[in-house]
């Protein structure tokens, strides 16, 4: 499934937007799950020009990896 958010936004608006899509999706298909996600940006300054992230060594990072969300301890330790 592709979802595809046309125009300049700010990261909070952006993050409201992929939470209203992914509503819409469980809402129309009734999908309830997914595995490896990849989400492509095309950062910018705020005035359309493109933005490259650098690292505290200036060199540029164009991939961040994670694990999926954070686990609570409770649920790790079966804390009841």
């Amino acid at each position: 499934m592709k979802i595809k958010i046309k125009g300049e936004m700010s990261l909070a608006e952006l993050r409201q937007c992929i939470f209203e899509q992914l509503h819409i999706m469980e809402d129309r298909f009734a999908v309830r799950h997914t595995s490896d996600v990849t989400l492509y940006l095309n950062l910018t300054n705020g005035f359309g020009d493109a933005v490259t992230c650098r690292d505290s060594r200036g060199h540029e990072i164009s991939t961040m990896c994670a694990q999926g969300p954070y686990e609570p301890a409770a649920i790790t330790f079966d804390i009841s």
